[in-house]
């Protein structure tokens, strides 16, 4: 059996639950669980090293170290 409901029906229905502190502080913790893997999972770039790629790629530019698109469209459907 397939059940879709509203994210707002959701809330009013744990909003309708007589839960304990201890209960809400569980619930809000497995709520927040998945978000806490994806943080952890996601790997950030800093600001100098986005500006470093850019000049790097900038210089390359212009020391003639270039090659066609379409080896790059190609290599990107081909998954690196």
């Amino acid at each position: 059996m397939r059940v879709s409901a509203s994210m707002e029906s959701l809330w009013q229905y744990i909003q309708s639950l007589s839960l304990s502190e201890r209960n809400r502080i569980w619930l809000a913790d497995k709520l927040l669980e998945g978000t806490r893997k994806e943080e952890e999972e996601t790997e950030y770039i800093s600001k100098e090293e986005i500006l470093a790629g850019i000049d790097a790629g900038l210089k390359d530019m212009k020391a003639g170290r270039t090659r066609p698109a379409e080896e790059l469209l190609e290599e990107l459907r081909n998954g690196l």
